[in-house]
């Protein structure tokens, strides 16, 4: 389902109780070109724990190839970045 700014701004109760307890996923646009979504907390995590698996697959593919970091560096990086 889609719903344009302006219907997400009138309805955003009913709408987020779809999406909560229904399970929907709404898309919602803008000039009729698509620009956000609303989904429900379980679908985010879900999302967020798929993002995790395919970072952890692409660290240990990189660390398979021998592209690695010694930690000294990390370490130094990390000490620049606090200031």
């Amino acid at each position: 389902m889609s719903v344009s700014v302006s219907e997400l701004k009138n309805a955003l109760s009913e709408i987020l109780n779809r999406v909560a307890f229904g399970r929907e996923r709404i898309v919602v646009t803008s000039r009729g070109r698509p620009k956000a979504a609303v989904i429900s907390i379980e679908d985010l995590e879900l999302l967020e724990d798929l993002e995790d698996a395919l970072a952890a697959h692409e660290a240990l593919e990189a660390y398979r190839a021998g592209e690695t970091v010694p930690w000294d560096q990390v370490k130094a990086e990390l000490a620049a970045r606090r200031g």
